[in-house]
């Protein structure tokens, strides 16, 4: 009996090992890459599927602190239709998809694939679909950069609202989608300004129109009506162009979106006021946005606008030695009806305002040409961006609060710096009132040397404890990077609950850029 009984056992014990072998690890790694490149190439033929370890390479990092990880595949979407099928694949396959639409350098690590996977990118779609005078709204692709869409607009009479000197191939609609703010604060009306309508395909592979261009109708037969897609609000009750503003892509891709354009200047001048510290702005700012006086208006510490002058290190220096340490900035424009007297009455209502608070704004400071000033802050950067010229990287810490507090920050700031040993001189201060005055973005930048370890680990030290300082502040990061992301998780747990059922919505299955903000 117990001979009989052993046997099966026996038997048994090696009808096993087949199941172990059956699906091995290193069997799964070397299938499925090559049946995952096949389904890719169905979808966009063989000359849009990358797997070149050098072109890989280029997608695996950025010049921020985040980690460099490679992707499996690179895509180059050109429609619509292949960006759906790419997602529903992704579902299918639970492969991670990383969208990109701007050229390189990037900075904020929502770039860097946090998981492998395939990296999108975006910036073949260049197309400019539409220009409308009438309504001030153009409607264009993901890859559509500032330096390309500025010169189309402005031959059609019209003016791009454009983030401070954006590099020339950052792409319009991820401007947009990242909320960077405009220099124009009185055609800021809402937060989302200047994006309008869109057309999204959530992580889910659905496609859906936002605003106006949801219909009823093609916009063919919207715009055959009069419509421009300028609306961004709908449809019904929903503005779920707000859900993909600011994510990161992590829950859609976007195929086009309309962006609101103004009327272009026949005449401008640009005026410059020196101070010793940014509280000697603060009453003439929210005068002049009160009473909607002047177009741009923003202003830089001495070595930004050193930066954005000139291209040279040693240039860079010398030009700030002779700039007082915060510089504000203010451009009068007019237009196609009196221009003159518009350009008149404005600059003397601002004028007076500034000598009731003790400002003087000039035409010009040493070293500095208005002309060649405004030339510069009205469109894309030259080579190399204006960030990296100081010391050939920089790291940037940017959140939103109000002009009167932006004094505390500097001081909170400045004091982390000296904790840190960073050297003072090597820091960047923008302000950019937003919303017609009503808040502020407040951006530092640390210019360090890359290929110095000793000073990367010092911008990386202060890169971290002036955050965590800023944030205690009361700074608000509306657009959380990296371990920007972590901080504010551990500070309002309800908010992330509910922004992790919006991902459950619209990307179940979590295959949209995976790693990033509290996902």
């Amino acid at each position: 009996m117990g001979k009989a009984e052993a046997k099966p056992k026996k038997k048994r014990q090696p009808a096993a090992k087949p199941e172990k072998t059956r699906q091995p690890a290193v069997k799964q790694k070397k299938v499925r890459q090559p049946v995952g490149q096949d389904q890719l190439k169905k979808i966009f033929g063989a000359g849009r599927v990358i797997n070149d370890p050098t072109v890989l390479k280029q997608y695996a990092g950025d010049l921020s602190f985040s980690p460099a990880k490679s992707p499996d595949f690179v895509v180059r979407p050109d429609r619509a239709e292949e960006v759906k099928a790419l997602i529903k694949w992704a579902n299918r396959t639970a492969t991670p998809l990383v969208p990109v639409s701007s050229g390189p350098p990037h900075f904020r690590g929502d770039t860097v694939p946090g998981h492998g996977g395939v990296v999108v990118d975006l910036s073949g779609m260049k197309k400019i679909l539409r220009l409308d005078r009438r309504n001030r709204v153009a409607m264009i692709e993901p890859g559509v950069t500032f330096q390309e869409l500025k010169p189309e607009v402005e031959k059609q009479g019209m003016k791009l609202m454009m983030p401070l000197v954006p590099r020339a191939t950052k792409s319009v609609i991820g401007s947009c989608l990242e909320r960077e703010p405009i220099l124009v604060p009185k055609y800021h009306w809402d937060m989302s300004d200047p994006l309008c309508c869109t057309e999204v395909i959530f992580g889910t592979g659905d496609l859906f129109r936002t605003g106006a261009a949801a219909g009823p109708g093609t916009l063919e037969e919207q715009w055959a009506s009069g419509q421009a897609q300028k609306s961004p609000l709908g449809p019904g009750q929903s503005d779920l162009f707000r859900v993909v503003q600011g994510a990161q892509g992590t829950l859609g891709i976007l195929t086009w979106a309309t962006v609101r354009l103004e009327l272009l200047p026949s005449i401008q001048k640009v005026y410059l006021a020196g101070g010793q510290k940014v509280e000697e702005f603060i009453d003439l700012v929210y005068g002049m946005q009160r009473l909607k006086l002047g177009d741009e208006c923003l202003i830089l510490n001495r070595m930004d606008l050193a930066a954005i002058l000139e291209t040279k290190p040693a240039a860079i220096k010398k030009l700030m030695a002779g700039f007082p340490p915060y510089i504000l900035i203010f451009v009068v424009a007019g237009y196609d009806r009196f221009p003159e007297e518009r350009v008149d009455y404005q600059t003397n209502d601002i004028m007076a305002l500034a000598r009731k608070h003790g400002v003087q704004p000039v035409t010009g400071l040493p070293g500095v040409d208005g002309g060649k000033l405004l030339r510069a802050i009205s469109g894309p950067s030259a080579e190399p961006y204006w960030k990296l010229r100081p010391r050939g990287n920089c790291a940037d810490i940017f959140f939103l609060t109000t002009l009167d507090r932006t004094p505390g920050f500097i001081k909170v700031m400045s004091e982390v710096l000296e904790k840190t040993g960073f050297p003072a001189s090597d820091l960047g201060v923008y302000l950019q009132p937003i919303q017609q005055g009503r808040s502020c973005h407040l951006e530092f930048s640390l210019a360090f040397a890359p290929d110095d370890p000793a000073e990367v680990s010092r911008a990386r030290a202060t890169f971290d404890r002036a955050s965590e300082a800023l944030l205690k502040q009361g700074a608000f990061f509306s657009r959380p990077y990296g371990t920007w992301a972590e901080m504010i998780r551990n500070q309002d747990a309800e908010s992330v609950a509910a922004l992790q059922k919006v991902k459950k919505i619209f990307d179940p299955n979590k295959v949209m850029n995976p790693g990033k903000l509290f996902f």
